[in-house]
């Protein structure tokens, strides 16, 4: 397992609006409660893409799929978003899922699913092809990456910016995947950073954070609660105030709860909000929180709920990774 930390904040001012974007880990159906299978390449969810690219029209937003292999090597899906792209309605970015993405070389077992933990040169060569596909069908070279599973590692920064990658949005805040093998985010915090001092390559964490009064303890008070879910324990804990762990999606979180970590992280001095969820979940019985067509229209509202309260309540703009980008570079 490895240990991410976060590096010092590069803040936007405090007195501009907060910033959203929108990440869509664009990608195959697969089950999620089995295990992988490299046969997983089917992609009919994207026919219903447009559920959402029709929302973010509506209010705005240019939103950043982030592609895999199979979304990118086949016609059948990427020319929804090659329609959406070369009408400057998106922004294209890679996403790697190293089982269904050549070379096919390694063993099919869970810490595999993370490519950070893969060695250097099949991480390096899976990129590569996953770029070079991109490249191929969109005629555009990305600058934008999250790993699949946000399986972040030790090399994966060397390989981003030796294959001329500029932001990742991998790291996810307040979450700890080392049950499996994974990274542990767990001590990172939500707001972007460079990760040298040549600042080259920026990191646009997910919107995840422990909320509540319990500081700099959430992480071990959490855990404590954790061992006592059939007392409820970590109910009591989110109801009173003192300690929940929240991420800024529509899948399996409220409104109320995005409503909470957003005030929460505002009330930090956090400027920069990122609202991310998977490309299948616009299908039913693709993902776990869509099992019908009532399922996915509840999804649906909650866009529309959440982003009245962004824009409205809370005066904010919407922005794009490369956008955001470009303004904190004028911070060097």
């Amino acid at each position: 397992m490895m240990i991410l930390d976060s590096k010092q904040a590069v803040p936007l001012n405090k007195d501009q609006p907060p910033q959203l974007i929108v990440v869509i880990d664009t990608e195959e159906e697969f089950d999620w409660n089995k295990p992988v299978e490299r046969s997983s390449t089917s992609v009919v969810a994207m026919q219903y893409i447009n559920r959402v690219q029709e929302i973010f029209d509506e209010y705005g937003i240019k939103p950043c799929y982030v592609i895999d292999y199979p979304i990118a090597s086949q016609q059948s899906s990427y020319s929804h978003l090659l329609e959406i792209f070369k009408g400057e309605r998106c922004e294209i970015g890679a996403h790697l899922h190293p089982w269904v993405t050549p070379p096919e070389t390694e063993l099919l077992i869970p810490e595999n699913t993370y490519p950070g933990n893969l060695e250097r040169s099949l991480e390096y060569a899976k990129l590569k092809n996953l770029t070079e596909v991109i490249q191929q069908n969109f005629d555009f070279q990305p600058t934008t990456y999250k790993a699949g599973r946000y399986g972040f590692g030790a090399n994966t920064q060397a390989i981003l910016q030796q294959l001329g990658y500029q932001i990742d949005l991998s790291y996810c805040p307040s979450f700890d995947h080392g049950a499996d093998g994974g990274p542990d985010y767990s001590a990172a915090h939500a707001e972007p950073f460079w990760f040298d001092d040549d600042k080259i390559l920026l990191e646009i964490p997910l919107t995840g954070s422990f909320v509540g009064s319990a500081g700099d303890a959430s992480k071990g008070v959490f855990n404590f609660a954790q061992g006592y879910k059939k007392f409820k324990l970590p109910g009591i804990m989110s109801k009173f105030g003192i300690v929940d762990r929240l991420v800024l999606t529509p899948e399996g979180y409220t409104h109320e709860e995005h409503v909470k970590i957003t005030k929460f992280l505002y009330r930090k001095g956090v400027r920069t909000f990122t609202w991310s969820f998977h490309s299948p979940t616009v299908m039913p019985g693709t993902t776990p929180y869509v099992k019908n067509e009532q399922d996915v229209k509840n999804f649906l509202d909650s866009f529309h709920q959440y982003f009245d309260f962004f824009f409205t309540t809370m005066g904010g703009v919407a922005t794009t990774p490369t956008l955001l980008k470009n303004t904190l570079e004028s911070t060097k």
